[in-house]
C-alpha cells in the first residue's frame, strides 16, 4: 500500500488554484480526450455528484460537474476516478467511485500527472495545492509521496495503459 492518506476539506482554504483562475476550456478538452464531459455549474449552485460538497467537483457517470470556485486539484481528482475505471463501469458511478486503496492511490498519481496538461497549472502547483487543501501522505507531503513512495500507483496506471511511458 502506497499511502496512509486522508483528505480533509477545510472550512476555510488558503489560496488554491480554481477553475475560475484557468477557465473551463482547457480542462474540458483534457477530460474530453478521456471520454468525459465537464459541466459548468452556476456559481453558488449545488454541485451534482460532489462527495465532499461544494466547491468540490462531482461525478455522475461520464459527467464531471464543477463551478468556478472548484479547485483544479478537485476537478482532476474526481475526473481521475472516472479515468481509472474501465469505460463500461463509468455509467454506474454516482458521487463515489473508489473501489480500492490501489485505485485511490492511482487516482492521486494521475491527477498530478494530468496537471501538466493544463496551461498555468502543472504538477508543482497541483501538489502544493493538494497539501494546502489537506491531503496528507505518510511521507509528509504530496511531493514526497509522488517522488518517493508512489511506485505502486505508477505501476498500476502503466499496467492499464493510463500513463505515457
Amino acid at each position: 500500500m502506497d499511502t496512509q492518506r486522508t483528505i480533509d476539506a477545510p472550512d476555510t482554504v488558503g489560496p488554491v488554484l480554481c477553475l475560475a483562475d484557468i477557465g473551463f476550456d482547457a480542462p474540458a478538452a483534457l477530460l474530453a480526450a478521456y471520454g468525459l464531459t465537464l459541466h459548468r455549474v452556476p456559481d453558488g449552485a449545488p454541485i451534482p455528484g460532489s462527495y465532499w460538497g461544494a466547491p468540490e467537483a462531482g461525478i455522475i457517470g461520464v459527467d464531471v460537474h464543477a463551478r468556478g470556485d472548484t479547485p483544479v486539484h478537485s476537478l482532476l481528482h474526481e475526473a481521475g476516478h472516472l479515468i481509472v475505471l474501465p469505460p463500461e463501469c463509468r455509467a454506474a458511478v454516482h458521487t463515489d467511485a473508489t473501489d480500492s486503496v490501489e485505485e485511490e492511490d492511482a487516482t492521486c498519481y494521475l491527477q498530478i500527472v494530468l496537471a501538466d496538461a493544463l496551461p498555468g497549472v502543472g504538477r508543482d502547483r497541483l501538489m502544493a495545492d493538494m497539501d494546502t487543501w489537506g491531503y496528507t501522505f505518510r511521507l509528509g507531503s504530496t511531493r514526497a509521496w509522488f517522488e518517493q513512495d508512489a511506485e505502486d500507483a505508477r505501476a498500476w496506471l502503466l499496467a492499464r495503459d493510463l500513463l505515457p511511458l
